[in-house]
């Protein structure tokens, strides 16, 4: 059998399901992706950006989305405020979000901020209150999980965009297009 396996730049404002069954007019995955048959692996927020990966494989499915495999994600985060060392060091050790501990986390305060195209809804802006860009490498996905945890150690989250999973990254796809995976990407991700 030959699966399909398909990447998104998922924009700001979309849902990350083919369907919306809230009675709002939203984005769906309808609206960007004519691949039929592919679910998401694991999901972005509707308020979250970047990339997703789509496929009608079960088995990697659940082997990507399960907590017990822990693969990586890579985000880039807007934060209000500059975190100090002892907030990135929370983050890097584990934050308390709901009744857990988050797991470790590779966490990393940019010196620039990254190239990314405008967003579509921009953040909100605070003359008086600076903002600082986070790369957060996560191997667990919990509900808002970076949002949360962010908020935990003092500084909210304003932007957050997914950059990565696992060794599958953006590279040149842009906002709102997919594509379909290479073979050594396929080859890659069923290692």
């Amino acid at each position: 059998m030959s699966y399909r396996y398909v990447l998104f730049n998922k924009p700001y404002g979309v849902l990350s399901q083919f369907t919306d069954s809230s009675g709002e007019e939203r984005r769906t995955l309808k609206d960007y992706i004519s691949v039929t048959g592919v679910y998401p692996v694991g999901r972005l927020d509707w308020d979250s950006e970047g990339l997703m990966l789509l496929t009608d494989n079960g088995q990697l499915q659940h082997r990507l989305s399960h907590p017990q495999f822990g693969h990586s994600r890579t985000y880039w985060v807007q934060v209000e405020r500059i975190p100090d060392f002892n907030a990135i060091n929370q983050l890097q050790t584990g934050v308390m979000v709901g009744d857990r501990i988050t797991r470790p986390a590779i966490v990393k305060l940019l010196t620039e901020e990254p190239s990314l195209p405008a967003r579509e809804v921009p953040i909100r802006f605070r003359k008086n209150i600076p903002t600082a860009w986070l790369e957060i490498i996560l191997t667990e996905g919990r509900n808002r999980q970076v949002r949360r945890m962010t908020a935990k150690v003092g500084f909210p989250t304003l932007r957050l965009v997914r950059v990565a999973i696992n060794r599958l990254n953006l590279h040149n796809l842009q906002l709102g297009q997919f594509r379909n995976l290479t073979v050594d990407e396929i080859k890659i991700l069923l290692k």
